[in-house]
């Protein structure tokens, strides 16, 4: 993974104003990386970043680079899902609802699965969030570690 990152941010309905709160104290890190979100999370991340580039960035911000999947229950997760097998993600912000069955709780626990699967570094809350983006390899480059479940996958062909 290069310095610049492929940061997924995701958040369930009762859990947009904490991303949203969050996206607002971190807006200029972010900046410097690309985001990927799903549905209406990326409307409000992308309508704050610009909000606080416009009125605190000045004309040294750079413009933000976002692209925004469908919404999670419409297939938005299994898109990041998809993106992160192919390596096109490099990290996950996502703020899930514990207290609420989702219609989509099967996609959701895909995308958690595929994350663990390709050593995807996650935040599911605010706490890890703030480790994660305030950690020294978070500008940096890095090389996960990636586990090889070939043995795994021969066993179940057998």
């Amino acid at each position: 993974m290069l310095a610049k990152k492929h940061i997924a941010l995701v958040a369930h309905d009762h859990r947009k104003i904490d991303l949203v709160g969050w996206v607002e104290y971190n807006w200029r890190s972010l900046l410097k990386h690309d985001l990927v979100c799903t549905g209406t999370t990326g409307k409000l991340v992308s309508e704050t970043i610009e909000r606080k580039r416009t009125t605190e960035g000045g004309a040294d911000a750079p413009k933000l680079s976002i692209k925004i999947l469908k919404s999670g229950p419409l297939g938005g997760d299994q898109q990041l899902g998809a993106s992160i097998a192919e390596g096109d993600i490099d990290l996950v912000v996502f703020f899930w609802d514990p207290m609420s069955p989702q219609p989509h709780d099967v996609d959701v626990k895909a995308l958690l699965r595929i994350a663990v699967v390709y050593n995807i570094p996650m935040a599911c809350n605010r706490a890890t969030a703030d480790f994660m983006i305030s950690s020294p390899l978070f500008d940096r480059a890095y090389e996960p570690l990636i586990k090889d479940y070939s043995t795994y996958i021969q066993r179940i062909l057998e």
